[in-house]
């Protein structure tokens, strides 16, 4: 399978990217350059290097340049949503947008991190969270977009483990909103994570990407472990999840279910996610350890 643009490159191809730095080892081209050819679009999607300080330029250059949409990832999520004309629910919610829309009246900032993790959860984990405990590691971008999925899927308590609990609040307040139980817990108190016995495990922090590990919670065969980074495919948290018998599952699955609500914002069409998971799965297969996050 191809993951380079189409050779019928011209004049009326709609163009899309991911604006990110780093961007270069990104995903989002191959999977989303697999789909425009299933589906025969005239469409490409290319990487967008965009450094710190330079999205005040870069989201009205969008139009300005006739591109089609854009994904946002890390560093420039937040700043996005600050930069686009118009936000959607969950983008203003999040203060983060992940997708940018560009129409005739401006740039529509979109967060598809939520419901992408929601359907993740219910189609590729099986996995239903009304009424679990959940401990989730983080309180950036990522967990608070799935704090807002849990939320709304009225999970029982969160135990969100962070640095410095005073980073919590802005999650917190998302689960407070739905009236969720939580509490923050001090990342280095090994003795208090390993003492918990949640139904679900997240970790949207970058921690075990380069083989760092975190304070491991009460695991079993019933126990759901979900961290975010796809590269490495397992992670030390991921390795303990699987040396316990609970269920273990990568990063890529959030990333494909988000990409895919991307590709329908953009083209209003069902996206082929079998060919995209493929596609992902081939550019894994012989890329660099170090890549990049969308």
């Amino acid at each position: 399978m191809s993951e380079v643009a189409p050779a019928g490159i011209g004049g009326s191809t709609r163009v899309y990217g991911v604006i990110g730095w780093p961007v270069s080892a990104s995903l989002s081209p191959p999977i989303h350059n697999a789909a425009f050819a299933a589906l025969e679009l005239d469409a490409v999607y290319v990487a967008l290097p965009v450094a710190p300080g330079e999205m005040t330029a870069a989201v009205p250059g969008l139009r300005a340049l006739g591109l089609a949409g854009a994904n946002v990832t890390m560093p420039h999520k937040t700043e996005a949503a600050r930069l686009a004309d118009r936000l959607s629910d969950d983008a203003g919610r999040l203060e983060a947008a992940n997708t940018l829309e560009v129409t005739p009246s401006g740039v529509v900032g979109h967060n598809t991190d939520a419901p992408g993790f929601e359907r993740f959860l219910r189609t590729d984990a099986g996995f239903d969270a009304s009424g679990k405990r959940v401990l989730l590691f983080g309180a950036g971008g990522a967990a608070r977009a799935c704090a807002l999925s849990l939320a709304r899927s009225e999970v029982a308590h969160v135990d969100v483990a962070v640095r410095d609990p005073a980073r919590a609040g802005s999650l917190r307040t998302i689960l407070d909103e739905h009236g969720v139980g939580n509490r923050a817990v001090t990342l280095g108190d090994e003795a208090g994570i390993a003492a918990l016995e949640p139904d679900l495990v997240v970790n949207a922090t970058p921690v075990g990407a380069r083989g760092e590990a975190l304070p491991v919670p009460k695991l079993s065969g019933s126990t759901l472990v979900v961290d975010l980074i796809y590269r490495p495919a397992v992670t030390p948290l991921l390795a303990a999840a699987r040396e316990a018998g609970a269920g273990a599952f990568g990063g890529l699955g959030l990333l494909l279910h988000q990409a895919a609500l991307s590709f329908q914002i953009w083209t209003g069409l069902e996206p082929p996610m079998p060919v995209m998971s493929a596609a992902a799965m081939a550019h894994l297969g012989r890329s660099p350890a170090d890549t990049d996050p969308a």
